[in-house]
């Protein structure tokens, strides 16, 4: 059986998964450096989300790059239906973390106008956040897409 791209154990696996590392790390740290976040419960919360991503991916990545170091087979059943739970529920918890925190945003900008009247808040950090949040969330769900076919053809 061939190897989709982004299956684990494949360079292409090992580059899915540090993009998501990264985008996860950029979303924590843009957040993070943005004053008044941690007044808003859905930014606190894209924060643990996407903390808990820079963990599973980056415990992913390892694997990966174990697995190609020493030519190791990762296309085990029981494996890969662990990555396929792991990868939805982290997939799950992010794009519910981004989503709200979009709604939060576009409340602030276009419906109260708190971004114009409240100076303590980064209004123009916040959506750089969000949106590499969502690219996060798209680089998993490309994981989590692949993850499945191949526990469904194995």
């Amino acid at each position: 059986m061939k190897k989709p791209f982004g299956s684990p154990g494949k360079a292409s696996g090992l580059i899915l998964r540090i993009g998501q590392c990264l985008f996860s790390t950029a979303s924590i740290g843009v957040m993070t450096s943005a004053s008044g976040f941690s007044t808003v419960t859905a930014f606190c919360y894209l924060i643990a989300s996407m903390g808990l991503q820079v963990l599973w991916s980056f415990g992913l990545a390892c694997l990966d790059v174990h697995a190609l170091r020493f030519n190791k087979d990762l296309h085990n059943h029981i494996i890969v239906s662990l990555f396929v739970v792991g990868d939805w529920v982290i997939a799950t918890l992010s794009l519910a973390a981004a989503c709200s925190s979009a709604g939060v945003m576009v409340l602030f900008t276009k419906d109260t106008g708190i971004c114009k009247a409240d100076v303590k808040f980064s209004c123009n950090m916040f959506p750089i956040s969000i949106a590499f949040a969502f690219a996060s969330w798209f680089l998993l769900a490309i994981s989590s897409y692949v993850m499945f076919w191949l526990v469904a053809s194995i």
